[in-house]
């Protein structure tokens, strides 16, 4: 069966990161000798420049301490939106760790001379995770990324990242714009923990800018999908068919509603919708 223009697979493009892993999970296909540290699933078709991309990171060392801006900070030095993002924690070592807001309030001046000195790291309130853990992280936040993680991440498509740390990596840093826009307090709201295998429904909060779902289909099971035009489809296991297509793990497919997504064994994903 020929795909409609709404249902379609997504490109998936590797990125080269100095924290990545050069042993992806076997999902990912072969390993290479250059370490990568995300792999971004891309539209070569129609819409272009989609609102939303879809992530699977990969971590061997500490990301950066970074921040990303809210539209109107974004827009207001010629960004087309700010970026806010959601991560689900897919596998990782018994002691990572996420970066997540500050352990206490700061002030600015004080925030930027930890940022220049180091003591930035001990600064941030660096949550344990497990698989299943999920996160919501608003603009304005200060975050990190742990060693030892594997995660899905869904994130407003803007390449906007304000870089506040890097352990002493030889990168860009972005202090100026970082600071203008970081909430200097501690990250308020609870993780949401589903782990695969459970139908949990929505997974993001009501104030995220897009919704995200974990759901768990049985083999053969009927599928009925939201009511959306356009739907990130994005399989942590199983295998079966879009529209006659086969999709599997590790894929991430743009379908609609009136797609067709059979189930030939048992499945969990992830469903992002604006």
């Amino acid at each position: 069966m020929e795909l409609t223009k709404a249902a379609r697979k997504l490109r998936p493009r590797r990125v080269a990161k100095p924290w990545g892993r050069v042993d992806l999970p076997v999902t990912f296909g072969p390993s290479g000798p250059e370490p990568i540290g995300e792999i971004w699933y891309e539209d070569e078709v129609g819409d272009g420049n989609l609102p939303l991309l879809v992530k699977h990171i990969f971590t061997s060392e500490r990301l950066s301490i970074q921040v990303h801006p809210d539209d109107a900070a974004a827009v207001a030095v010629g960004l087309p939106g700010g970026k806010e993002e959601i991560w689900y924690i897919l596998d990782c070592e018994p002691d990572a760790r996420l970066g997540i807001g500050l352990k206490r309030p700061i002030s600015p001046a004080a925030f930027r001379a930890a940022a220049l000195d180091g003591s930035i790291e001990q600064l941030i309130d660096w949550k344990p995770v497990k698989p299943g853990d999920c996160y919501f992280i608003p603009a304005g936040t200060v975050h990190a990324i742990g060693a030892g993680i594997v995660l899905a991440e869904v994130q407003q498509n803007v390449d906007v990242t304000y870089r506040l740390y890097d352990y002493g990596r030889p990168r860009e840093l972005h202090l100026d714009e970082g600071e203008a826009v970081s909430h200097l307090l501690p990250y308020d709201r609870q993780v949401i923990h589903a782990p695969l295998g459970q139908n949990a429904g929505r997974i993001s909060p009501s104030d995220a800018p897009f919704q995200l779902e974990l759901r768990h289909w049985q083999a053969g099971a009927a599928v009925i999908l939201p009511d959306a035009s356009r739907i990130w489809f994005t399989p942590l296991g199983g295998s079966g068919t879009i529209d006659g297509a086969p999709w599997a793990e590790g894929d991430c497919w743009l379908i609609d509603a009136d797609s067709q997504l059979r189930i030939d064994t048992p499945c969990s994903a992830l469903l992002a919708t604006l």
